[in-house]
This record gives C-alpha cells, structure tokens and sequence, in this order.
C-alpha cells in the first residue's frame, strides 16, 4: 500500500533538552521557552520535544502534556512531539494531546523497559495505528540502546501498511540505515537519521534529515553541516563534521544527556541539572569537558558564522 502520510520532515530538528526544576520532577517550563527561542534563532528546521535527549521518563503523562502545551504555543518551527510510553495506553493519551496541540508529527519507540518480541511489537503499532486514525503523521523512533529494537523487517511491514510517515533511527548502525535506504526504492517514508556519527555519510545517501541531540546545545554546527551539504560545498561539511565526531567522542564518557546538556551550561543555557549528584571522578571529567570545552566551542562557532557568511 502507498504510504497515505504526507512527508514534512526535513533538515535539522533539534531534539531539545528539557530543563527541570531544582530537586524536583517538574520541568522549568519558562526556562525551557526561553531556551526553545534560542535554539530556533540558529535556524534549526524544527524541534523536538521529550526525546531521549528531553529525558521523557523522568516526567510523568500529565507534565509531559503541559510543557507540550505551552511549548506549542511558543514555536515558530515545526515541532514533533514523542509520545512514547512503557504503555499502549499512556502513549495515546500522550498522542491525543500532541494532535490536539496541532503538532507537525509524533516520534514513538517501541514500549520501554521490558523485552517484546517483534510480533508482540508489530501488534502494539498496529493498535496504535488504529487508534490514532491517521490524525497526524506518525514516525517510528528505533532506540535499541534503551528500548527494544526495530528491525528492518518489522520497519518494513509498518512503513508498508501506509499508516508510518517515517523513521528516526537513532542505532547509529550503518547496515540498518543501508536496509531502511533500499526500502526507499518502493515506498515513500521519511528517513530521519539520529545518531550524529552517521548524519554526514546518511545525508549524503539520502536521509532526509536528522533528529539531533547534539543541536540542542550546538545547534549551529547542525545547521552549517546541513546548509553546507544542501549547497554540495562537501569540503566544508566534512570540515564541520570532524567537529561533530569530537563532540560525539565526549558524550560516550557520561551517561547519555549528560555532556550535551553541560555544552549548554557552558553557553549560560539553564539546564544544569542532574538526576543525582556524580561521584567525584565523574566531577572531574566534568571539569576537563568544560575546559576543553572553553577552547573547542568559541573556534567551533566561529567556523560556523564563517560557513553562514561564505554562503551568502
């Protein structure tokens, strides 16, 4: 069956983090507004909100719906909202609410924390796919590092059915992304690459964008990358991306979130919060990525207005 959904996605989105309240499980929602200005005065295509990079699972159903809220409200971008929930349940009340937000599309993963086998998966899309009616476009969100993995059959069978405008594949595994490119040839889907190693090779083999973690702190390398291989000048993107790989080098040293939202800190960004205080060696990798982070970012952005300035 032809894919029904329109495909809107493309570009940048910045996967945004979520600021929170001191000792609390509530999110700053003012902080988090002000910080939602910022990253789309970069020029970033859209936003996403409550990610992996949005730590989702400290908040419960009904805060994730308020900061939605007010978040769409806010945005002049596109936004997508991920609505995934340990439950069916949880993750349509969740999904209900985005569409009644007008949101530009929903990102769900595959229920969280238990293992399921791919067709108890395949019947939880399916449901999910009945459910929603094809109110809004629906994209499958592939984080097998957390959750139960995607396969590229199981991909295959829910882009086919027509009720799946696309993929955010954020395995960083190459094989896969080969898989999902080939399935391009037949079906028409969106294919959002979200693992920051592969977005250059990705990019130029035919995603249509990435989902980015990284441009929720750094979001002007994103979009220099992204700007430099729309204009087919690949020196400056290759340039640009070796400064992504040295950022990704860093991340892989702290629990996920952790060193993107400290980049931010270091920008006077207000997301310096923890879910619980580090022990001391990790305080003190913490220092040594925001010193080096004190010579690496300033030279970084410099090279990204250069880029901005060049192509005009």
């Amino acid at each position: 069956m032809a894919n029904k959904q329109p495909l809107p996605v493309s570009g940048v989105y910045a996967a945004l983090a979520t600021p929170r309240r001191s000792e609390s499980m509530e999110a700053d929602a003012a902080v988090l507004l002000e910080y939602l200005d910022t990253v789309t005065h970069t020029g970033v295509d859209g936003l996403v909100l409550f990610g992996s990079t949005g730590e989702f699972v400290h908040f419960d159903v009904a805060e994730r719906m308020r900061v939605v809220t007010l978040a769409m409200r806010r945005s002049r971008v596109p936004v997508l909202v991920n609505v995934s929930h340990s439950t069916l349940a949880g993750a349509l009340d969740l999904a209900e609410h985005a569409i009644s937000t007008n949101a530009t599309g929903i990102l769900l993963m595959p229920p969280y924390f238990y293992r399921y086998s791919e067709p108890q998966l395949l019947e939880f899309y399916q449901q999910f796919a009945r459910a929603t009616h094809g109110k809004t476009p629906v994209y499958l969100y592939n984080l097998p590092a957390f959750t139960n993995p995607i396969s590229p059959e199981l991909a295959g069978q829910l882009l086919e059915s027509g009720d799946f405008a696309g993929i955010k594949d954020s395995s960083g595994d190459y094989e896969l992304f080969r898989a999902l490119k080939s399935l391009r040839v037949r079906l028409p889907f969106a294919l959002l690459v979200g693992s920051e190693s592969i977005y250059l090779t990705g990019r130029a083999e035919g995603a249509d964008g990435i989902v980015s973690g990284v441009a929720a702190a750094i979001p002007e390398l994103l979009v220099a990358m992204e700007r430099a291989i729309r204009s087919s000048n690949f020196e400056v993107a290759q340039r640009l991306d070796r400064h992504l790989h040295e950022f990704v080098a860093w991340i892989d040293r702290f629990p996920a979130t952790v060193a993107i939202k400290q980049a931010a800190v270091s920008r006077k960004w207000k997301l310096n919060d923890f879910p619980f205080r580090f022990d001391d060696d990790t305080q003190a990798d913490l220092a040594a990525f925001h010193n080096w982070l004190s010579g690496w970012l300033p030279s970084v952005l410099a090279e990204c207005n250069e880029a901005a300035v060049l192509r005009t």
